[in-house]
């Protein structure tokens, strides 16, 4: 059930209208079974595997919380550890390892035939694995207690509006809004309205209209480096309107029920270096790897070589953390490598003194080089594609419609995101002219119902 087809609208209205009428201990219990069902529309039998983890973490929380030994602490929060990771690197990674194992000894000349599981990927595993490490981690250090309600912290994993893409959300700030009575008011409905409208906008105008431009690309050589550079340009804007938009519904949504879920991506395209850009871009994760593994393992307290070995584990785990394939472990390795020699060069960047435009669209290439190992197949073809880039560069007639056509696709993105790094107000938009914004909410549903692609395409971060 996608955000951005009919069968959600017509899932949505009835509970949200139901949830308008009931009593706060009704509205978590309505909640609960819609996440229920919003999930198990794609394979209910999923749900049990999510319920077992969840019950996991709920006694293994309870038991730290209600032991004074050290040892028994550290051993329900292990067990806790162990089982979630288990279970992601069971469904998640099996094939990848197995497989990965079997190519180098058949490189080493043993003949060995591959054993595959045929395993289905739950959705959003990723996302509900690690907020339930973190409240079990958070429980261990003794930042906040354990939820004594099942159902509570049951619907703390399982909401429905950042289930499958997040944001990956931290049990101190969460499930308080769970546990308490939410207020409704008129403001926080009208700010919610907008964010699912900006979002749909986002997904269906701008990443799915993108997807057209850098699917044919990908799926076929010989490659042209124009055309190339175009694709990867495109892809850049299709990650962030598809991931952005899905963000966005999210928060709209729980907004209209009287949730805050915080928000994932704050102008990340602005950034001018690569430790600014992971402050901006997707940053449920980024401050997730932050707290509890490149802090856990020392951070910078130990020495320039220890601060950047945990950097560089951290961005490795970081990329794996996106999908079982060697092109996200290289793009970990290579966001891991930005930032090092980032910290590395600073005292000499600091005396270049370029214009704040020219600093945020030299850094762009950088994202994109990534972006470019994110997209492709397999490393072998990624580095094809950059051959062609840097060796076969030959604008067609195509590309400049293809340009053309991008712009096209962006303008509005662009006009909007420049109001809100201006205001600094990620909101800017709510606070325009009446006529300004009646004008430009009449322009967006037009691009969106004419110009918008449709059959209601899956959201990119749902594979991870």
């Amino acid at each position: 059930m996608l955000f951005n087809s009919l069968e959600f609208a017509c899932f949505f209205l009835p509970v949200y209208l139901s949830y308008l009428f009931l009593k706060h201990r009704y509205q978590n219990w309505l909640l609960l079974a819609a996440s229920c069902v919003f999930y198990g529309t794609w394979n209910w039998k999923l749900l049990f595997l999510m319920f077992f983890q969840i019950s996991i973490d709920y006694f293994c929380a309870l038991r730290i919380h209600s032991s004074s030994d050290k040892k028994t602490r550290k051993r329900f929060l292990i067990f806790s550890l162990t089982s979630n990771l288990c279970i992601l690197g069971i469904f998640k990674y099996f094939n990848f390892f197995i497989g990965s194992f079997d190519n180098w000894l058949n490189l080493l000349g043993f003949n060995v035939h591959p054993l595959v599981f045929h395993i289905i990927l739950p959705l959003g595993i990723s996302f509900y694995t690690f907020e339930a490490m973190s409240y079990v981690y958070d429980v261990y250090r003794q930042e906040i207690e354990p939820i004594r309600d099942y159902a509570h912290y049951a619907l703390f994993v399982i909401f429905f509006p950042h289930l499958i893409a997040g944001p990956i959300m931290r049990a101190k700030t969460f499930l308080p809004q769970i546990t308490l009575p939410r207020v409704l008011t008129l403001e926080k409905f009208y700010e919610g309205c907008y964010l699912i409208f900006w979002g749909l906008f986002q997904k269906m105008f701008i990443a799915d209209s993108l997807a057209k431009i850098v699917d044919p690309v990908f799926s076929s050589a010989p490659y042209s480096g124009a055309t190339v550079l175009l694709a990867v340009y495109a892809f850049a804007f299709q990650i962030y309107g598809d991931f952005l938009g899905y963000s966005n519904i999210a928060r709209g949504l729980g907004k209209c029920m009287g949730f805050d879920i915080l928000f994932n991506f704050n102008l990340p395209y602005f950034s001018t270096n690569p430790r600014e850009f992971w402050q901006r871009w997707h940053i449920s994760l980024s401050t997730w790897l932050r707290d509890y593994l490149y802090i856990t393992l020392g951070g910078n307290k130990n020495g320039k070589v220890a601060e950047y070995r945990n950097l560089a584990i951290t961005m490795f785990l970081g990329g794996l953390w996106h999908g079982a394939s060697w092109t996200f472990v290289f793009w970990g390795i290579y966001q891991g490598a930005l930032l090092i020699i980032h910290r590395l060069l600073q005292p000499f960047l600091g005396r270049i003194a370029l214009p704040f435009i020219l600093r945020v669209i030299f850094f762009f290439q950088f994202i994109c080089v990534g972006w470019l190992m994110f997209r492709a197949k397999s490393m072998a073809q990624a580095w094809q594609m950059a051959q062609s880039i840097l060796v076969h560069f030959k604008i067609s007639a195509q590309d400049i419609v293809t340009a053309e056509k991008m712009v096209f696709l962006l303008c509005i993105l662009w006009a909007v995101e420049t109001l809100q790094f201006i205001k600094s107000d990620l909101l800017a938009v709510l606070k325009l002219n009446p006529v300004i914004k009646a004008v430009f909410y009449v322009i967006c549903f037009y691009l969106i119902l004419f110009c918008g692609a449709t059959g209601g395409k899956q959201f990119i971060y749902f594979q991870f």
